[in-house]
């Protein structure tokens, strides 16, 4: 770990030793961070909420975007509670709310604002500036969407399992934050 990195763990977190991060991060409290994970803050901090889960190999990338030049007034990343980075998917987005779930092999470049109880289906990709409203889905090929009648479950059950294996099979990073 290089001095530039600032890494705070909030108690009751799981983040694997293997797993990458790289800048200013804070991670909330009951957190899942997987081996092979990359949380990279490049641009500014990154604040993740608590309860979240993020897969193998799931990317959340806080940078720049190509046309923005003044790096001075950058925005901090934050994430907020109960959201779901499943197996590769590639997060870019410049804010994320609660209860949201990003499947497998999406991409969603950091022009987007993702707001609460979205979901972003598997292998969509969105690259256009917009906000997502409240419970959208995002789906299929050519990126449809339409709004969901309830927010995304949370997924207690899966986090539960694995808060009690992972630490079976992996070194874990040891929280440094008390909850306060």
């Amino acid at each position: 770990m290089t001095s530039r990195n600032t890494i705070k763990i909030h108690h009751g977190s799981i983040v694997c030793e293997e797993s990458k991060l790289r800048g200013d991060i804070t991670i909330g409290s009951n957190c899942i961070i997987h081996p092979s994970a990359a949380i990279i803050a490049e641009a500014g901090p990154i604040i993740i909420g608590d309860c979240c889960l993020i897969e193998e190999q799931a990317k959340i990338i806080h940078r720049l975007p190509f046309d923005q030049s003044d790096k001075e007034n950058t925005p901090v990343l934050i994430i907020g509670s109960h959201n779901v980075f499943e197996v590769d998917c590639t997060v870019e987005a410049c804010k994320i709310g609660d209860n949201n779930i990003f499947e497998s092999k999406c991409y969603v470049g950091n022009k987007l604002t993702i707001t609460n109880g979205c979901i972003i289906g598997a292998g969509c990709r969105l690259t256009e500036e917009q906000t997502l409203k409240d419970n959208t889905i995002v789906y299929g090929r050519s990126c449809q969407m339409r709004e969901g009648l309830d927010r995304p479950v949370p997924q207690t059950l899966q986090m539960d399992t694995l808060s009690k294996m992972l630490p079976n099979y992996h070194h874990l990073r040891k929280p440094n934050k008390k909850n306060q």
